[in-house]
């Protein structure tokens, strides 16, 4: 038959050309099959004659997926279209495209494209905005340098929880990780005034200014009602002479003045060294802009756990130890302060947020918190029998409060000052700031015959340590 004879053209030109194995080719079974104008009588070729008499045939593709190739018929034999088929279709499905399913693909005229919030155009700056832009420029004449340093949050979380729940108890008002830092900025800036200077000139010679005291600036950004953002830079007076509770005022009055639009150009003079908290956004580490007439500018990263335990459950994380951490770093003028000194800056508030200098029992005093902070302390070596001895020790705990927690209660409001006993100091049970949010057997403590040892502390303190009377 014609038909017959062709495909037995085509299979035997196919084996000739390719005698190893066949290769994947982009030709449909139709294209390999379509007769020249006229047959000649099948007489086997060389591959290159073979290659001349086939001039509908598309070359074969590079080799994707060698497949074994199959035997060659006899001469006079036809193949039929079956058993080559598989060599002439792809082997991989063909992507078929899909219609677009969003709107902005499926019609660039839809309503939703046409409304936009974004001015076309150029907009002069003016007044603060042009301000800003004057003193980023300047800024960029100032040589700094910046050191960084990863500090664990784990103590300053759990004495702000203290502080906030007696304030709610007591006068109100909320203490921020900002106020906290920012102050221990302050004492650190009070003990290493190496810190708390400026670079300037004398008769056109290079020169360092120390001045009398610590004008803290705190960044602030501000949206405008039109949807702009604002960066003001306001500074506490003389923050280096307050005590804790004073400049959480002082703190509080100058952001209120910046919301309602009420600050004076005297509020803005005279900044010594600046803090900027872009850790409320989830930035973790910051390397801030230096103005002219600053020693440095105090950056404070995002409060989390490290990235390699983010994914962990927070049973895991309790059991392993592991605490927040937040980064700060300090951006200095590189003319005056040095990179020792601003490392050593660092370290000193960091010692500072550890507790290890009594910062927290001045914080306490200063908000008339009538409890012991919470100190710091290692986590201890724990193993098997030790966990087996904690719900003991938890039980022990619960004995001292029933029998001795009043010791600790505020019974005077008149005074203020911390009360303690030994024997209420979870230390003293071995247990540990590391044990607060681990859960333990409590033998049906408060109805619970689990609970977190930070719930099982919490009630106690609110039945045997708090105020008596309403």
């Amino acid at each position: 038959m014609l038909g017959g004879s062709r495909r037995t053209d085509v299979a035997d030109a196919a084996v000739a050309t390719h005698p190893a194995p066949v290769a994947t080719i982009d030709a449909t079974p139709t294209d390999a099959v379509t007769p020249p104008a006229a047959q000649a009588p099948h007489t086997p070729l060389p591959p290159t004659t073979a290659r001349a008499s086939l001039p509908e045939a598309p070359s074969p593709a590079p080799v994707l997926a060698a497949v074994p190739a199959a035997p060659t018929p006899p001469a006079g034999d036809p193949v039929p279209l079956a058993d080559i088929q598989h060599e002439l279709l792809p082997t991989q499905p063909i992507a078929t495209a899909v219609a677009p399913s969003a709107l902005y693909l499926q019609s660039p005229e839809h309503p939703a494209l046409l409304h936009t919030d974004v001015n076309q155009g150029i907009e002069r700056l003016r007044g603060t905005a042009a301000r800003v832009v004057s003193n980023m420029e300047a800024s960029l004449e100032v040589p700094t340098a910046t050191s960084v340093r990863t500090i664990p949050a784990k103590l300053l979380m759990d004495n702000r929880v203290v502080m906030n729940n007696h304030l709610a108890r007591t006068r109100g008002g909320k203490v921020s990780f900002t106020h906290l830092i920012g102050y221990a900025i302050v004492e650190a800036l009070a003990e290493y005034p190496a810190m708390n200077v400026c670079y300037t000139t004398q008769d056109g010679k290079p020169a360092v200014a120390t001045p009398s005291g610590v004008n803290f600036g705190l960044a602030i950004d501000m949206t405008k009602p039109d949807g702009q953002r604002q960066l003001l830079v306001p500074n506490i007076k003389a923050a280096d002479d307050m005590d804790f509770a004073q400049f959480w005022t002082a703190y509080e009055n100058v952001v209120r003045h910046a919301r309602v639009g009420t600050l004076q150009p005297s509020d803005f003079q005279g900044t010594t060294i600046s803090l900027t908290n872009p850790g409320t956004i989830g930035t973790v580490h910051s390397v801030p802009r230096l103005m002219q007439g600053q020693g440095a500018i105090i950056g404070v990263g995002a409060m989390d756990y490290p990235a390699e335990y983010q994914g962990a459950s927070f049973e895991t994380i309790a059991r392993l130890g592991v605490s927040k951490v937040l980064t700060l770093t300090s951006t200095y003028d590189h003319r005056v302060i040095q990179g020792a000194q601003s490392g050593e800056f660092l370290g000193l508030v960091h010692k500072k947020l550890l507790g290890l200098d009594g910062f927290y029992d001045r914080v306490f005093v200063a908000l008339r918190v009538p409890y012991e902070p919470v100190r710091w302390v290692a986590d201890a070596n724990t193993d098997e029998d030790a966990e087996l001895a904690k719900p003991a020790r938890i039980a022990e705990l619960i004995h001292a409060y029933r029998s001795r927690g009043h010791l600790m209660a505020d019974v005077d409001p008149l005074s203020s000052r911390p009360r303690r006993h030994p024997d209420l100091d979870v230390q003293t049970h071995g247990l540990t700031l590391w044990d607060l949010d681990r859960i333990y057997s409590t033998g049906g403590f408060a109805g619970k015959q689990r609970w977190k040892m930070r719930e099982v502390l919490g009630r106690l303190r609110d039945a045997y340590c708090r105020t008596v009377g309403v």
